[in-house]
């Protein structure tokens, strides 16, 4: 890993410096990710804002990434498992001394000993870890913080209805238990029109009627832009820190965080009838070169991008051709000069021309998924 002076947003990323044994380069801009916060923050009507750093801060690595967060102002922090939780608690107590952590997949049986050890706040869902935190209170001999979680209607995690009615007619259940957020997640966000929205937002505000008043939180990346009335105390953002777009129907209101390169190793004339990689799904319809590159599904360029990514080689646009491989890529490079597509020249595979959104929208999924599957096999250089 290398560390780099941060860029700005009308500047040319630029190219890092790859020891020549790296197959490809993964450039992380933390001074994006900053202003990126800042802009969501700005978007929030400037209340708190969450630092989510879940799955190695998407992907993105934690270590790099938290204080950055934590510098610009972030007080609580989301991960999502226990283990996530007491790894980060060390380097968060050094950024500054008053973070709350949160695990966001709740009290796991037997980890509620573990949890006050470390200083880790679980997220209730569900009145049995209700039960188990305020039993966990009672040994230690003091109160316990924990954030409550009701489900809106996601049904996915959280206190159903009925659980949150059983809350309200017995408040001695959270006896022991200091709420410090009453939070729930929003299932259809980035489509701002979907009823479930609307539908969630009441839900929410009839549970939060039920349970002990603490501040409120129900807005993730895209929550934060359906308006003030979804937008309580506290904002979770995740994806959108990191350079997805929160508002898929306009465009984006953050910056590009990422850029991928690989490396080409060869580069193959064939002619037709000729095939290209498995399956032989690319023919050559007639005199082509063919650049192999070393990146693959294992790296986190997914399968499903093969006959429809596209990559760039000296600011010239050149598509993906056959299967993707564990390891490798080929590109159709027949346009480029051969001196600019050569072995151990370098390619772009996300960057500014070509973004984490649109690349997942080749790959038929979400940004979410593109950035949490980027392999540790790239050489890291992190900007700012």
């Amino acid at each position: 890993m290398t560390t780099s002076p941060t860029i700005t947003e009308d500047a040319t990323v630029p190219t890092p410096a790859v020891p020549a044994g790296a197959a490809g380069a993964l450039t992380i801009d933390l001074g994006a990710i900053a202003e990126n916060y800042r802009r969501l923050r700005a978007a929030f009507l400037e209340k708190p804002l969450a630092a989510v750093v879940k799955a190695d801060a998407y992907g993105l690595g934690v270590e790099q990434v938290a204080p950055v967060l934590v510098k610009e102002g972030a007080r609580s922090v989301f991960v999502a498992q226990p283990d996530e939780a007491i790894a980060l608690r060390p380097l968060l107590d050094r950024c500054h001394p008053a973070i709350s952590l949160y695990v966001l997949n709740g009290l796991m049986p037997g980890t509620e000993d573990e949890l006050v050890a470390h200083n880790v706040l679980p997220v209730l869902n569900s009145l049995g870890e209700i039960d188990a935190w305020r039993a966990a209170a009672s040994r230690h001999g003091r109160a316990l913080p924990a954030a409550i979680q009701v489900d809106s209607g996601m049904n996915r995690l959280g206190l159903p209805a009925e659980e949150v009615a059983v809350l309200k007619e017995a408040p001695e259940r959270l006896q022991g238990i200091v709420p410090t957020c009453v939070m729930s997640h929003l299932a259809c966000a980035d489509e701002p029109a979907h009823p479930q929205n609307a539908e969630q937002l009441a839900a929410f505000r009839v549970a939060r009627e039920s349970l002990p008043k603490a501040p409120a939180s129900l807005c993730n990346s895209s929550g934060i832009f359906l308006g003030r009335d979804y937008h309580f105390d506290l904002g979770r953002p995740g994806a959108a820190v990191y350079g997805v777009n929160p508002t898929p129907a306009a465009p984006s209101p953050v910056l590009p965080v990422v850029r991928l390169q690989a490396r080409i190793l060869q580069v193959r004339a064939i002619d037709a009838p000729q095939s290209v990689g498995y399956g032989a799904t690319h023919r050559a319809t007639g005199p082509a070169r063919i650049a192999t590159v070393a990146a693959g599904y294992a790296d986190g360029y997914l399968r499903s991008i093969s006959g429809r990514g596209r990559a760039w080689v000296d600011g010239h646009e050149i598509p993906v051709v056959g299967r993707i491989s564990m390891d490798l890529l080929a590109l159709d490079v027949t346009k480029i000069a051969p001196e600019a597509a050569a072995p151990g020249c370098m390619v772009d595979l996300l960057g500014p021309q070509h973004g984490v959104d649109q690349l997942a929208q080749e790959a038929g999924t979400i940004g979410y998924e593109i950035l949490t599957a980027l392999g540790r096999r790239y050489h890291r250089t992190y900007l700012g």
